[in-house]
């Protein structure tokens, strides 16, 4: 796979600034690279390539990313979902999945085995809809299963190339979908898109001290890059599902496990019908110290709402489906509805403006 970054040597250290930085073989980072003497000696000067770049995003009205602090709190699922729900709403989507170690968006959109196809314009989007492209490292592998082993340079000149050579033609949104945590993915990102206008991050999140410890790092992070946090969302916020969608187990005094969800739903039909239309709610997480919302009060920062743990939006993630056209999602769908909205709303003068 080409490494697409004509300005970053592939023997460079990580972290290398680029022979075009002024800080070009006298930073830190540049300590016993071969190339320290080389970028040290040779002239700078502003990177072409983002004169490029700013061509490229000037047909893109709106940049989002979406951030978090750890792996695992559904990120992606919701950036996913996000594209899904701008795309129905008849705005022309692109979606940026820039996690290069983990893509996961192409299995989310339902695109695996897909390829990328280049034309005298630059590498074109892989298509869900006419309206909603998307465009990730996972349609470059050989395999699936292959893992991604590069030092920071070389993914930070891949995404440099996706910004650079993709044609996303005029788009009303383009969404991105970032690694957990802050590194080199991330630097690059608002390195290259800052001078064309983001709109802002959405950091994403669960209830759990654990998750928001790090996210405070996120948000600590878009504050001295100057990136605009439009919000956060706790994602997995207690477990809700139908009682009609339970498997009821018996175990024994061994840890044996019986299957009585048969039994169960015939008892509770029989006697208590009116329990099948309930919704049963539970923590997963521990939110007694008062989850995200208590966190976007303390940090100045906007609280989006809730998504609840719903088996159904897993099974469309994993599907590759919306979860806004599978009528099952009926606690997930409403609540991410309810979240997009009220961005759009809140960002009448970032969105529509």
């Amino acid at each position: 796979m080409e490494n697409g970054n004509h300005d970053i040597p592939e023997n460079a250290n990580e972290h290398c600034p680029g022979p075009q930085s002024e800080e070009a073989g006298k930073a830190d980072a540049c300590a016993g690279c071969p190339n320290q003497q080389i970028c040290a000696t040779a002239p700078t000067g502003p990177d072409p390539d983002m004169v490029t770049i700013a061509e490229r995003m000037a047909a893109i009205k709106h940049k989002i990313l979406v951030l978090s602090g750890k792996g695992g709190v559904g990120k992606s699922t919701f950036s996913a979902q996000l594209s899904f729900a701008l795309a129905e709403m008849n705005y022309q989507v692109g979606l940026l999945d820039i996690d290069i170690c983990g893509p996961s968006i192409p299995k989310m959109l339902g695109l695996e085995g897909q390829d990328i196809h280049q034309s005298n314009l630059g590498w074109s989007p892989v298509y869900v809809e006419s309206n909603l492209g998307v465009m990730s490292i996972g349609f470059m592998l050989p395999h699936p299963d292959e893992a991604v082993i590069w030092r920071g340079p070389r993914k930070n000149g891949l995404i440099k190339q996706f910004l650079k050579d993709v044609d996303w033609g005029e788009l009303d949104y383009l969404v991105v979908d970032a690694p957990p945590g802050t590194s080199d993915e991330h630097i690059s990102i608002v390195q290259f898109l800052q001078a064309t206008g983001i709109d802002g991050a959405i950091i994403v999140t669960t209830p759990q001290q654990v998750s928001l410890i790090d996210v405070r790092k996120e948000i600590s992070f878009c504050k001295k890059v100057g990136i605009r946090v439009l919000g956060v969302v706790e994602n997995m916020s207690g477990m809700w599902q139908s009682i009609s969608d339970f498997r009821f187990v018996k175990s024994n005094e061994t840890g044996d496990e019986n299957d009585v969800t048969e039994w169960a739903l015939s008892y509770i039909r029989s006697n208590a019908p009116e329990l099948l239309s309930v919704i049963a709610c539970s923590e997963v997480f521990d939110s007694s110290g008062g989850g995200a919302a208590k966190m976007c009060t303390e940090m100045g920062v906007p609280f989006l709402g809730k998504v609840p743990l719903d088996p159904h939006l897993c099974r469309a993630a994993e599907e590759g489906r919306s979860c806004f056209a599978d009528k099952k999602c009926t606690v997930s769908a409403p609540a991410l509805r309810q979240i997009i909205q009220k961005l759009i709303s809140l960002g009448q003068q970032i969105f529509e403006g």
